[in-house]
């Protein structure tokens, strides 16, 4: 599925139906008095956080909503039907801005709901005018207007753990060997072109769920490569995994890179910087790797960080890993 994390929708509440202005006609009822009834509220139209939703991929394809009128009201005291609710089912972390990119909502538990267009209400019929001295009123009411505006969705995961690193470094592989997402994985820079959802489940009931974002590089919170579009989606977890390579490259080194990714982090948002992270040097299957550890060690200590050794393919490290991100979160 094609993964769309903004989009720009029109919606469109239904008009409150007219009261209406009539009297009652029947035999044997003299002196039959107003009768005319409200008219319906109109339909708003509403959105709605659906846990089973990952992408805002429909709203890509339908972008105007539009709830039904109200109906007017009629003779006989009777009341104008209410137009229906329009429903629009967004992922749960869905954000609504108006036209001027100000917050009106952030949905962020299954089920929660935001009136995002309000139906006009209906207007009063001549019932409601009469008096001692006013016996005969020919006024009603018109509906008024639906409530009608551009917005524009963002969505954000909602994860515990993001996942962080240079592209190619791991991170999808690591998702897959603790938790049930399948990413594609291949030998090759941007494997991941979409954020993966993981939840990971540990001993003693306990669990938490975790984000594989589209490797950084350098320049990312200015827009280069993949990662910058995907930024927003660590902004609401609680600690980081921030995983490293050895590499070959001689212009790659793990400090080298940890320093230049914290740099692209702050760029983007100082708080996010400030997050809690666990660094992990990944692939010590890999004999080079292996070796290079030690000294890799001792370069991340001086620096007063840990540098936790892992192997998503043997699974060597990795529950020491996860007992870390668990204290971190």
């Amino acid at each position: 599925m094609q993964f769309i994390d903004e989009v720009r929708i029109f919606v469109k509440a239904g008009a409150g139906g007219d009261g209406a202005a009539t009297f009652r006609r029947e035999p044997f009822v003299p002196r039959g008095g107003p009768s005319g009834g409200d008219g319906g509220n109109g339909g708003s139209v509403i959105l709605v956080a659906d846990a089973q939703l990952s992408t805002l991929l429909d709203l890509r394809y339908q972008q105007r909503y539009v709830a039904t009128a109200g109906e007017r009201g009629q003779g006989r005291d009777k009341y104008g039907k209410a137009g229906t609710d329009t429903l629009v089912r967004v992922p749960v972390g869905t954000l609504v801005h108006d036209e001027n990119g100000a917050l009106l909502a952030d949905l962020a538990t299954d089920g929660e709901r935001f009136v995002a267009a309000q139906g006009g209400l209906g207007g009063r019929g001549n019932i409601h005018f009469a008096t001692s001295t006013y016996q005969a009123p020919t006024e009603a009411e018109k509906g008024t207007p639906g409530q009608e505006r551009e917005l524009g969705l963002e969505l954000k995961l909602l994860a515990d753990v993001g996942l962080l690193g240079y592209p190619n470094a791991g991170k999808s592989t690591l998702i897959a060997a603790i938790s049930r997402a399948r990413p594609k994985i291949a030998n090759y820079p941007f494997t991941t072109l979409t954020p993966n959802l993981g939840v990971v489940g540990m001993s003693g009931g306990r669990s938490f769920v975790v984000a594989d974002i589209p490797g950084l590089i350098e320049g990312a919170s200015e827009g280069l490569g993949l990662g910058h579009r995907f930024l927003r989606h660590v902004e609401r977890t609680r600690a980081l995994i921030h995983l490293l390579e050895r590499n070959d490259d001689p212009g790659r080194a793990p400090l080298a890179d940890f320093d230049i990714i914290n740099r692209e982090l702050a760029r983007y948002d100082p708080a996010l910087a400030a997050r809690p992270q666990v660094v992990a040097l990944a692939k010590m299957d890999i004999t080079e790797t292996r070796e290079a550890y030690p000294a890799l060690r001792a370069e991340f200590a001086a620096r007063g960080i840990v540098l936790h050794p892992v192997s998503a393919a043997t699974g060597e490290g990795v529950r020491e890993l996860l007992e870390e991100v668990w204290k971190a979160i």
